[in-house]
């Protein structure tokens, strides 16, 4: 059997290499002309996958190692019979430790607390619902807007207007989706984004098109009190400089991109790979994970709680490095930025992920405080 993937999953060798002959190539270089004799194809989101470029191909089985699908042709795979797999959740721990980065150096810099905002939180999938737990057990005040797990389940759910009307920060976590009552595809459109309260910090870490782009750079060059973040954009690998230019943090679609959740898409599609052959998965991902550099911190028991928030999440992961990254590679040039866009993404620093910490707590009057932080980042306290 022969296997195509994208170089840049990691573990392929580990994983596929005893049921496949394994080729590697970027994920926007694959094509049909590469698909000739291939049977299973693994992904990023990077590479759409659909008629154009499977029909006439031996290619059974696709696997995405991402929590996304918009990528895929799901109604193309169950016409043809291909079986196709994702990773849902796989990277969604990551995805938090960036938000949790990005509120920190917002909060940094503009000199406001954490705990006196009211948070909305969009999409409450594998990401938001922990995103969610997250600032919950902190003690924070969440919004939740979910109109999909609202209509199954009912709940404490809010409507996306009710979130921009009551939050004064907003992470968006939904799927791009282009039809439907509830499409996603510029779901912050230009009168939305006019209607967001004065200083509200705006975060997106899931598809560039959920914004309209376009309207947001007009809005902030307009003068808008308005703070945003931006992992995604609408024209990847394009990135709009003068939308950048004016973001608090811009960084080059990482947000998920710890080693941890790196590898464990690699293993979901292991394992479905192996359902799909009717065999018994026989390689653990316990097995591969290599040390974290940091394995825990020892913390007196009279420390501010806001500072320990502050340690335990950037001694893991701060994404201003990846701001900086990203500023520094953008170019006028449209083919030398895509060509940087692609090169941080496939040359990514190792990153570990929070609850990969432990915690020797001390004793003091604010031990209680201080474990509630732990708990809430899933940091283990000894």
């Amino acid at each position: 059997m022969r296997l195509l993937a994208d170089e840049n999953i990691p573990l392929l060798d580990p994983f596929f290499a005893s049921f496949a002959t394994l080729e590697r190539l970027p994920g926007r270089r694959i094509s049909r002309d590469a698909l000739a004799g291939v049977e299973t194809l693994l992904v990023r989101s990077v590479t759409r996958v659909d008629r154009a470029l499977l029909e006439g191909t031996p290619v059974r089985f696709v696997g995405t190692c991402t929590i996304g699908t918009d990528h895929l042709d799901l109604e193309y795979f169950q016409q043809a019979g291909i079986t196709w797999a994702s990773a849902p959740g796989c990277n969604a721990r990551g995805v938090v430790d960036y938000v949790l980065g990005a509120l920190l150096t917002l909060s940094e810099r503009s000199g406001q607390s954490l705990s006196s905002r009211t948070y909305g939180v969009v999409g409450a999938g594998a990401v938001g619902s922990q995103l969610v737990a997250v600032l919950q057990t902190l003690g924070w005040r969440v919004l939740v807007c979910d109109p999909l797990r609202e209509a199954r389940e009912g709940g404490e759910f809010v409507s996306f207007d009710q979130v921009l009307a009551a939050c004064d920060v907003i992470s968006l976590h939904t799927p791009l989706t282009h039809t439907g009552e509830h499409a996603t595809w510029h779901l912050l459109d230009r009168a939305r984004l006019q209607s967001l309260r004065p200083g509200t910090w705006l975060i997106n870490a899931s598809r560039g098109p959920v914004i309209d782009n376009q309207a947001l750079r007009e809005h902030l060059q307009a003068g808008a009190d308005l703070r945003v973040v931006l992992d995604v954009w609408e024209h990847e690998p394009q990135v709009d400089l003068a939308l950048a230019a004016l973001c608090e943090l811009a960084t080059p679609h990482i947000a998920g991109y710890s080693l941890d959740g790196k590898l464990r898409g690699t293993e979901q599609i292991y394992r479905a790979f192996c359902a799909w052959q009717g065999l018994e998965a026989q390689v653990a991902l316990s097995s591969l994970l290599p040390p974290a550099w940091l394995a825990g911190l020892t913390v007196h028991g009279e420390a501010d709680p806001d500072w320990l928030l502050r340690m335990l999440c950037q001694s893991v992961y701060d994404p201003r490095r990846d701001d900086a990254d990203l500023r520094r590679s953008l170019d006028p040039d449209p083919q030398k930025q895509q060509a940087g866009f692609d090169r941080l993404r496939k040359e990514y620093p190792l990153r570990r992920e929070i609850p990969g910490l432990s915690l020797q707590l001390g004793v003091g009057h604010q031990r209680d405080a201080l474990q509630r932080v732990a708990q809430a980042l899933g940091v283990s306290v000894c």
